[in-house]
This record gives C-alpha cells, structure tokens and sequence, in this order.
C-alpha cells in the first residue's frame, strides 16, 4: 500500500515538472539579454564638468529594464551602484545618453588628477546582464577641448536618465566620509 502512495506522488510529481516546462517565461540560462552596441565618452573633464555618457543597445526580448552604473576611485574604493530606470518605448532598442553632473554636495573640491572608472551595463527584467562598457575619466583643471560626437551618436540623442553618485576626496582631511564599499 505505502508502494502505491509513493509511486502515485512520485508520478503527480513527474507529471507536474513535465508540464510546468511549457510555461512561456524564459530562465536566464536561456534567455538572450541586453547588448551594448556602441559607447562614448570623453575621458577628461574639469571638476562640476557635466558627463555625457553615450550608449546604445538593443535586447531582442524587448525587456531592457535599468541601466547601471558603478564608480571606482583609486584612493577611495567602490560607490554604490546607480540604476536609471528605462522607458517602455525604449525596451527593444535605446540610443542617447546618461547624464552625470560631477560636482558632488560630498566635498568642495576633487582634487586635480583624480582618475575615476564609470562601469555601465543594462539589466533586462529577467535579470540578464549586458556587457559592460568601462570609462575612464581624470578631473583636470583646464578647459575641455571641443569634440565632435562619433557616429551613432552626432544627432540629437535623448537624455536617459541622470547617474546620481556623489564623489569623495579621499585626500581632504575636511571631511567626513563613510567607509567605502567592496
């Protein structure tokens, strides 16, 4: 009788994993995610300098989702990541840019110099990552030369969204600053 019990479980059981994989939701395992196809940024700028970050990308599922953007800064460590959220009618296909103002309400002053890495990569709703696009960049003093925008980008792209993290001077003893991030 318990032989019965168990192979009548056992069956529902097979019978349950067998149909619950005609469901329409894709795993990441299988499902493909977002691609950056093209970027751009200049990789010099004057403290408060307003950064364009250019990207596009395309995802075939149509499910782009959040773009995220992380810092690193020698001296101080990792940032918390940034995530802008994407627009429905930009889902499948995004071109434009990312908009960082680099003056931070941390510190009056990033010091001349100062190299940062902005990491960017899109995340679709599934949790698939993109690849990541890296950009250096180093404060300096001096103006920035005019530059022209390369192909894809020398139209008018839309802005996507803002990147809100505020930077510290790991060098001004003026200021108090949280431990930094792993």
């Amino acid at each position: 009788m318990k032989t019965k019990i168990l192979l009548s479980i056992f069956g529902l059981l097979a019978i349950t994993v067998f149909f619950s994989s005609f469901g329409t939701t894709q795993s990441k395992a299988d499902s493909k995610g977002p691609l950056i196809t093209n970027s751009f940024a200049i990789d010099k700028g004057y403290y408060g300098y307003v950064w364009k970050i250019y990207v596009e990308a395309e995802d075939p599922t149509g499910d782009m989702y959040k773009i995220i953007s992380t810092v690193d800064q020698p001296g101080w460590g990792h940032y918390h990541p940034d995530a802008i959220l994407i627009k429905p009618q930009n889902r499948h296909h995004l071109k434009g840019y990312i908009q960082w103002n680099t003056f931070s309400s941390n510190t009056s002053y990033i010091t001349d110099s100062t190299l940062i890495t902005l990491r960017v990569s899109i995340f679709d709703k599934a949790g698939n990552e993109s690849n990541t696009v890296v950009f250096p960049f180093e404060f300096v003093s001096r103006s920035v030369p005019k530059y022209e925008l390369p192909s894809p980008f020398n139209k008018d792209d839309p802005r996507l969204g803002y990147v809100n993290i505020d930077l510290y001077d790991p060098f001004s003893a003026s200021q108090e600053v949280p431990e930094p991030h792993d």
